[in-house]
């Protein structure tokens, strides 16, 4: 320990912390694998919003039905912050692993809860309370989980491929987006409206369900890559204070840009009105543009600096937006909107890649976890959620097809400053490898 010690004193090891193992790129993949499957968990809620709402809440307006489903996705968002100071720190003190495992329990047991809730119909108002405490204990699991996964990643990378690794954090969620898509794509290939409605949507949940076990066992058997903190030092939050409030605005950016790529099954159902096997078809072509282009965006950035790429991210998202949604409300082509789809999912995977491993790479590892669990947590908590819902209302009452462009521009504009302005943390640009 009085080692240790004095290694801190003389800088050879960060943050008070005794230096963390490299471990190998598969036990990456199981974070990944884990993180995924958490991460569909919570999402598949987003894709299938227009029929929990007939199941849950009452009344006659589908459209008021739709509102209620959208802010009870945002319910889920409001106890991400919570989960993030509990579980967040948590894997800084005890180690990551631990941290993971508690919040992929937890989201579980969310998962269960709303795939057995009874409807509206059967329990009365019953139900959609119970619909909003499992969303707000998948809201305290997933909160806590961003910060010890992202870490992990981190941690097991060699100093040179710390982009490419950690930009499994939003590939993962590209795979959980696909795989929720391509179950709603399926289940609408196969059952009518009625039954789509009816039960349908349970089944995803359910899916969600019977894989819970196999994510405890695989984040069972990681290593840990975090060690004890040296009794009695602390790492100051000061210095990093820029760092954080510029991860803030980017994390804000990639925030909006990537619900309101979410929210583009409903888009095309309840405003393109599309078939539902067109709109589920166009979450599986956001997400999988998504996957590519955040581990694309990841191994770029480890040749030639973070921030650069979140640069080219924010302008070619600000200038590419308009043109998407004016084509696609000309031509009304499903297969320009596909075509618009994949660039917009693109554009999500390299803007959210860069603002996670910014911020992860930028924090020493006594605060990491929690330091990106928190404002990671905070930036998706307040926008998350409100984001989809927000959209939906100013979508019905301006009847403008550049509406969702809109809010896109504004993003990538706030998303682009915040670049600017953050530090670069990049080995390859800092020599610190």
């Amino acid at each position: 320990m009085a080692e240790a010690a004095a290694g801190v004193r003389a800088g050879a090891v960060p943050s008070g912390h005794v230096a963390t193992r490299h471990v190998p790129a598969s036990h990456v993949a199981a974070v990944s694998i884990g993180n995924a499957l958490e991460f569909y968990d919570f999402l598949t809620f987003s894709l299938f919003a227009v029929y929990i709402g007939e199941a849950f809440f009452p009344g006659h307006d589908a459209t008021d039905k739709l509102y209620a489903s959208l802010a009870t996705f945002w319910v889920g968002f409001l106890t991400r912050p919570l989960g993030a100071a509990v579980l967040g720190p948590l894997g800084d003190k005890i180690g990551r692993k631990p941290a993971m495992l508690i919040s992929f329990g937890l989201i579980g047991l969310g998962m269960l809860g709303l795939a057995v809730t009874p409807t509206y119909k059967m329990i009365g108002p019953a139900a959609p309370v119970l619909v909003v405490i499992f969303r707000l204990i998948q809201g305290f699991a997933l909160g806590g989980n961003v910060g010890p996964t992202t870490a992990f990643m981190l941690e097991a990378a060699p100093p040179l491929r710390r982009g490419f690794y950690t930009s499994f954090q939003g590939a993962s969620q590209a795979v959980a987006i696909l795989a929720s898509a391509v179950v709603g794509w399926t289940m609408a290939r196969l059952l009518g409206p009625a039954d789509l409605g009816a039960w349908g949507w349970r089944v995803a949940f359910a899916l969600g369900v019977t894989i819970v076990p196999f994510g405890l066992w695989l984040r069972g058997r990681l290593p840990e890559t975090h060690a004890a903190p040296v009794a009695g030092l602390r790492t100051p939050l000061r210095p990093h204070l820029r760092l954080m409030g510029c991860a803030f605005f980017l994390l804000l950016a990639a925030t909006i840009v990537t619900y309101i790529a979410l929210y583009m099954t409903t888009y095309a159902l309840d405003t393109l009105h599309q078939g539902p096997s067109v709109a589920f078809a166009v979450s599986i072509v956001i997400s999988v543009a998504m996957l590519v282009s955040s581990l694309g965006s990841g191994w770029i950035s480890d040749r030639i600096g973070r921030r650069p790429v979140a640069l080219v991210s924010g302008l070619a998202g600000a200038a590419l937006s308009a043109p998407i949604f004016l084509v696609i409300h000309a031509t009304a082509s499903p297969l320009m909107l596909f075509a618009g789809m994949a660039v917009l999912g693109a554009l999500v995977g390299l803007t959210g890649a860069q603002a996670i491993l910014i911020l992860a790479e930028g924090l020493p590892p006594a605060i990491r976890s929690g330091g990106m669990a928190i404002v990671y947590a905070l930036a998706i908590s307040i926008f998350g959620g409100a984001t989809q819902l927000v959209l939906a209302k100013a979508i019905h009452s301006s009847n403008s097809p550049l509406t969702p462009a809109l809010f896109l521009i504004g993003a990538f504009v706030i998303g682009l400053a915040a670049a600017l302005l953050a530090p670069e943390t990049a080995p390859v640009k800092t020599g610190r490898a």
